[in-house]
Order: structure tokens, then C-alpha cells, then sequence
């Protein structure tokens, strides 16, 4: 267990840093787009790979920072019943959907996306868009964010068995629930005690 432990380290060290410099593709995705927008208003001059490079950047940066949001626990999920749940039966969900739904989906999207980048890249692939760019810098980001976020879910799959045994403790188990969404946890809970 403790090599496994050291590998997921491993993995959340590489995914946390990449998670937290992709956030800047975000701001540079909305500059381009603000001036794309001032150029187009101003001068009447717009360019398709003015708006290309908007997507690139944006996409770039939800893929890359996936598996950044799988292991800070901030993916979607619907907290309301997951917080009736006691804290052993939402690591127990976790561990049990992370093995049987996350990891197949990731694998399999993985899979796939190797030969459409392959093919992409071989080709030459352009966007068919007048003044487009070339598409396998954006379909590689596919492959490399859905890379990170299988490697992430092994991690998250050895953390959370790790946490079921007792062998280490959740860090990332929220105790920031606003007072109102507190008495609504505690009311349901009552309620289904009843």
C-alpha cells in the first residue's frame, strides 16, 4: 500500500501543477475574444482563427484541468444526498463508481481518441472554416486530458481504499457547507431517521 500511496502522490503532484497553469488559458481565451470582438466592432475585420484559437485554449484547458478537478473532489455531484449519506457509505460509492463507470469511460475515450488524432496528424488535418488552423493540436488535448484523468482515477481509486482501511485521512472531505444548507442536511437526515 505504501508504494501505491507514493505513485498516487505522484499523480496528484503532476495533475495539481498542470491543473493550476492551465487556469490561464482561461484569461488568455477571454482577451482574445474581447479583442476579436473590438477588432470585428471597430474596424469591421474578423478572422475564423481569431475564433479558433478561442475554443483551442478554452477546450485546452478543460481537458488538462479534469483530472485537476477530480482530485480537489470538485466534480459534479449532487451534494444534498450525498450529504445524508454517512461519510463510510459516500467512499464506498466513490471508490465502487470511480472502478466500475469513471475508469472504463476514461479508458475507452482514451482508446478511441488515439487513432483520430493519429489520423489527424498524419493528414494535415485543417478546419474547413476560411483562414482556419490545423485541428491535432486540439484533438491531441483530448488525448492527453483524458490520459491525466485516468491516471488520476487509479489515484483517487487507491486514496479512497486507502481512506476505507484507515490508512490515511480524507483531505478532501468539505466541512464548509453554508448554515442554511447545515439545518437542510440536518432535517433530512432527521426526517429519514423517522
Amino acid at each position: 500500500m505504501t508504494v501505491l500511496l507514493a505513485f498516487s502522490r505522484a499523480i496528484d503532484r503532476v495533475n495539481e501543477f498542470i491543473g493550476r497553469n492551465v487556469a490561464w488559458l482561461i484569461l488568455a481565451s477571454v482577451l482574445i475574444s474581447a479583442g476579436n470582438a473590438i477588432m470585428r466592432k471597430t474596424f469591421d475585420i474578423s478572422s475564423n482563427a481569431w475564433l479558433e484559437v478561442q475554443w483551442y485554449l478554452y477546450g485546452t484547458a478543460f481537458l488538462l484541468a479534469a483530472a485537476y478537478t477530480l482530485k480537489r473532489n470538485e466534480h459534479v455531484r449532487i451534494d444534498f444526498v450525498s450529504n445524508m449519506l454517512s461519510k463510510r457509505t459516500r467512499d464506498w460509492i466513490d471508490l465502487i463508481c470511480h472502478f466500475i463507470f469513471l475508469l472504463p469511460f476514461v479508458l475507452l475515450i482514451t482508446w478511441l481518441s488515439i487513432p483520430w488524432v493519429t489520423k489527424s496528424i498524419r493528414s494535415g488535418e485543417i478546419s474547413a472554416n476560411a483562414g482556419g488552423l490545423i485541428l491535432w493540436p486540439a484533438k491531441i488535448m483530448v488525448a492527453i486530458g483524458f490520459t491525466l484523468l485516468i491516471f488520476q482515477t487509479f489515484s483517487e481509486i487507491i486514496k479512497r481504499f486507502a481512506i476505507i482501511i484507515g490508512r490515511i485521512p480524507d483531505e478532501t472531505e468539505h466541512h464548509d457547507l453554508p448554515p442554511e444548507a447545515e439545518v437542510m442536511v440536518a432535517t433530512a437526515r432527521q426526517e429519514a431517521g423517522k
